[in-house]
């Protein structure tokens, strides 16, 4: 058993173009990353299409590992996770651009064809694109997943005072663009 490369030994190898150690790898990690992955999306094709993104990105990204900022297996743990929200938010923003709002009933037509909700929408989807990786992901869990500051902490690994900042910090930025965009700026 003391034969099998350890899990830094098979990164180093990828970095140098070596599939099988990809293979190996994936045999080692991907039913506990599916899981992962299962466990936030609760849909099944969804959890393996994320799997595969996992491991196509560590394939990619496999020179940026480095054995100081954590394990191998954290580092595909933490990758799943993050891909798993990301679809997971996409979901539900789909979901919730699909849906009309529940307190405004609309004289005639279908409010999301509304011009200026359009609009809207897509200048606020540029405006998260210019944030941070970090910023989005502390505004979509606040305000689409209903997290608390704290759960929100918990959920990225960084402490409470960080997760208000970063929030803090984005919601700046979109009351900045908004407010040039009243004065007509």
């Amino acid at each position: 058993m003391g034969d099998l490369p350890t899990d830094e030994a098979l990164v180093e190898r990828m970095s140098r173009g070596d599939r099988a150690a990809l293979g190996v790898l994936y045999e080692r990690h991907a039913p506990r990353l599916r899981a992962v992955a299962l466990g936030v999306l609760r849909h099944s094709a969804e959890a393996d299409d994320v799997l595969h993104d996992v491991f196509i990105e560590a394939w990619r990204r496999c020179a940026d590992y480095a054995t100081t900022r954590g394990t191998v297996s954290a580092w595909l743990g933490l990758r799943a996770r993050s891909r798993a929200l990301d679809r997971l938010r996409t979901r539900k923003l789909r979901a919730e651009e699909a849906a009309p709002p529940s307190d405004v009933v609309p004289a005639s037509g279908d409010p999301a064809n509304d011009p200026a909700r359009t609009l809207d929408r897509a200048r606020l989807q540029g405006l998260l694109a210019t944030m941070s990786q970090a910023e989005q992901d502390v505004l979509l869990l606040g305000y689409f997943e209903g997290l608390s500051s704290r759960e929100i902490g918990e959920r990225l690994g960084v402490p409470i005072g960080t997760v208000k900042s970063r929030v803090r910090s984005a919601l700046g930025k979109l009351r900045l663009a908004f407010e040039q965009k009243d004065r007509g700026s």
